[in-house]
C-alpha cells in the first residue's frame, strides 16, 4: 500500500518542488496539499493520511503546539515536520508535540523520502545535523525532571539574557519567564545564576553543539 501523505506549505513554488520529490518515490501518494494550518486540518479530516508533511514555517515557535491538535484530530497520522530552524530546542519542542520526524529543509532532496518512510512505520527521524543536540536536551529533560520549555529558559539564562529579554524571544510574559526560572532553580537545586551557567556547561546545554 503506498504511504498517503498531506503536503502543507505556504510557497506555492516550494509546495511544487517537494511535490515532484514524493511522486519521485512509488511508494508515496501525496493525496492533499495545504498552504495553511486552518486548510491542513480540513485535508487531515479528509483524508486521514498516513503521514503529515509540515513546514513549519507556516506557524509560529509559539503555535507548535498545533501538531498536538492535528494528532488528537487524526491519531493514525504521523506528523513530519520541515523546517529552516536548525535548533535542537525547537525539535525537541515539536517532538513533545507529537512529531516524529524532523527534517531541515536543506536537507529535503536527500532527507525527505526516508523521513517520509520512518513515519509511515513509526519510526523516528531526526536530520543528522540536529541529532547530537537534540540527544543532550533529551538527557536534560529525562535527568533532571525538566520540560523542553524549562530547558530552553534555562539555556537562554546561562547565555546572559534577562528574563525580560527572554520573554520578548519566547513570546511570553516577564512573569511566566520568572516563573520557569523559580522552578528550574528549585528542581536543580540551584541559588544563582552561575549556579545555572555551570550546570547548564556540565549537561552541553550551552556551547558548539546547540545552537
Amino acid at each position: 500500500m503506498p504511504i498517503t501523505v498531506v503536503l502543507v506549505d505556504d510557497h506555492t513554488g516550494v509546495r511544487s518542488t517537494l511535490r515532484r520529490l514524493l511522486d519521485s518515490a512509488q511508494q508515496v501518494n501525496v493525496v492533499a496539499e495545504s498552504p495553511d494550518l486552518t486548510a491542513a486540518a480540513q485535508e487531515v479530516s479528509a483524508h486521514l493520511p498516513r503521514v503529515l508533511l509540515l513546514d513549519l514555517g507556516v506557524m509560529s515557535w509559539s503555535s507548535i503546539g498545533t501538531i498536538s491538535g492535528l494528532r488528537r484530530q487524526s491519531p493514525g497520522t504521523e506528523v513530519v515536520v520541515l523546517t529552516m530552524h536548525e535548533s535542537p530546542v525547537f525539535a525537541l519542542q515539536a517532538f513533545e508535540a507529537g512529531a516524529i520526524g524532523f527534517v531541515l529543509k536543506d536537507r529535503a532532496d536527500s532527507e525527505l523520502l526516508d523521513a517520509v518512510s520512518c513515519a509511515a512505520h513509526g519510526e523516528e527521524y531526526v536530520s543528522p545535523r540536529v541529532a547530537a543536540g537534540l540527544d543532550t536536551l533529551r538527557r536534560a529533560v529525562v535527568g533532571d525532571d525538566l520540560s523542553g520549555r524549562e530547558v530552553e529558559v534555562l539555556r537562554l539564562i546561562a547565555l546572559g539574557h534577562t528574563s525580560v529579554e527572554i520573554a520578548s524571544m519566547l513570546r511570553l510574559s516577564r512573569r511566566t519567564v520568572e516563573t520557569h526560572r523559580a522552578r528550574i532553580l528549585r528542581k536543580l537545586g540551584c541559588r544563582t545564576r552561575a549556579d545555572l551557567v555551570q550546570f547548564a556547561l556540565r549537561r552541553g546545554l550551552i556551547g558548539t553543539t546547540l545552537r
